[in-house]
């Protein structure tokens, strides 16, 4: 029994270094890999709207596409943003996947009045991995941007995007960066400094170290023979944004993350619709994981261990936090002094202390980061402090939630589902780039 103790001890102190290291040490990655690419990337090119081409360099076309379903309330504002991005020769693609409502005759109301619109109508939803497809195939142009339904795009984007594909041969995608639209409810506050801290910090610094993760599904620049080569997006995927990314770096493209590149989301700002968003992000990225799994086995793709090794880390992280939790509460219930002695993971301590500190400074440095392109972020920082609480546990229930669903669910089109969008707002006016 004395060992079974002392082994129950060595272990449980295990977990409890993990579970506070982990996270400690990834932001501490994710801080210094985000400025290395801020000066490597981001600061020589301050001071100006559109990039400079090289003399023997110009600009090609670019195509649009915007899969929408049940975007009536969204898709007048969306197509115009689009139609009046600031480029030389582009076109709009317009896929109504199968929408219930009002979507198809406010597309093709607009389609009469600017030649630049093309709209597709697929009968039947079929998803957003096949309405991409589908504005691929009928695009004129090499390369393509991906919005979407919802999303407004900064007039500059096309430019700050295809400058990576007519520089550089072996890019296959460039994703852009995703602002907050909505802002008005506490969860629409801290999806503002998440998004910097957790999604533009992050893939600031997977650049830096090599590979990105994912592309942003709700703004992306593609290479279509680059799409083409690996089949196009998978309509089985929850996350076809995921899939699309590794497919490309398997097949020895290169994936970029293009800061300048904006364009204004909307997110949800209700906890069941947040529920559901990050149930599909987790599912998606088990899906993933598990598809993949076996790059760790090929020494030829050895450029993406780190990433699939970050993955499942971070799912074991998960459940390793969610078993501290477990414990502590049983420590409530019990007198065994196996669990007498759990720590809390959530009350203030000395370690969640220096967490929720490392999580403000990490914030701090985003701000700093991306308020070169987004005005108000100064604004939302006193809020970031309820993220550790709302958002990492949020996180971290849906991961361990995800796999599960993953592992025994059958094998299915991924169709749409409208999202919960939160409260609209006029689009605050982006910061000059100086």
């Amino acid at each position: 029994m004395m060992t079974f103790d002392i082994l129950w001890h060595l272990v449980w102190h295990a977990i409890l270094g993990y579970v506070f290291y982990y996270p400690l040490f990834m932001s501490s990655l994710w801080i210094v890999g985000a400025i290395f690419f801020y000066y490597k990337n981001e600061k020589p090119y301050l001071g100006d709207m559109i990039p400079e081409l090289r003399a023997n360099e110009s600009w090609p076309g670019v195509s649009i596409v915007v899969p929408c379903y049940n975007e009536g309330q969204n898709a007048i504002e969306t197509i115009s943003y689009a139609l009046n991005v600031i480029y030389p020769e582009f076109e709009v693609i317009a896929v109504n996947d199968g929408s219930k409502d009002d979507t198809l005759e406010i597309l093709l109301e607009l389609a009469k009045e600017n030649p630049r619109l093309k709209v597709v109508n697929l009968a039947e939803n079929q998803g957003k991995a096949l309405g991409l497809q589908a504005g691929a195939l009928i695009a004129k142009y090499e390369y393509l941007v991906g919005i979407d339904g919802d999303a407004l795009i900064d007039p500059y984007c096309l430019y700050w995007m295809t400058k990576h594909f007519v520089r550089y041969p072996q890019v296959a995608a460039v994703t852009g960066n995703p602002r907050i639209r909505n802002r008005s409810s506490l969860l629409g506050k801290i999806q503002v400094g998440e998004f910097s801290s957790i999604v533009g910090m992050i893939k600031r610094a997977q650049r830096s170290f090599g590979r990105l993760f994912t592309v942003s599904g709700v703004i992306t620049g593609f290479r279509k023979s680059a799409v083409h080569e690996v089949g196009y997006w998978s309509p089985d995927m929850l996350t076809e944004d995921i899939d699309i990314t590794w497919k490309l770096q398997r097949n020895g493209w290169d994936v970029r993350f293009e800061p300048r590149a904006l364009v204004w989301i909307l997110m949800p700002e209700t906890l069941s619709g947040l529920w559901k968003q990050r149930l599909r992000w987790a599912m998606g990225g088990a899906q993933v994981m598990l598809k993949n799994f076996k790059v760790l086995f090929s020494h030829k793709q050895t450029h993406l261990w780190g990433l699939m090794i970050e993955l499942m880390l971070s799912m074991i992280w998960a459940y390793s936090m969610v078993l501290v939790f477990l414990v502590w509460v049983l420590s409530f219930f019990t007198q065994d002094p196996l669990v007498l002695f759990a720590n809390s993971p959530i009350l203030p301590d000395q370690s969640s202390v220096i967490l929720i500190s490392a999580c403000l400074v990490q914030f701090g440095v985003s701000k700093w980061l991306d308020g070169h392109y987004d005005q108000g972020l100064g604004k939302n920082y006193f809020w970031m402090i309820w993220y550790p609480f709302a958002y990492w546990f949020l996180n971290l229930f849906t991961a361990v939630t995800a796999l599960p669903k993953v592992l025994f669910a059958k094998k299915a089109r991924a169709r749409w589902v409208s999202p919960d969008r939160g409260v609209h707002q006029q689009v605050k006016k982006v910061k000059d780039r100086v």
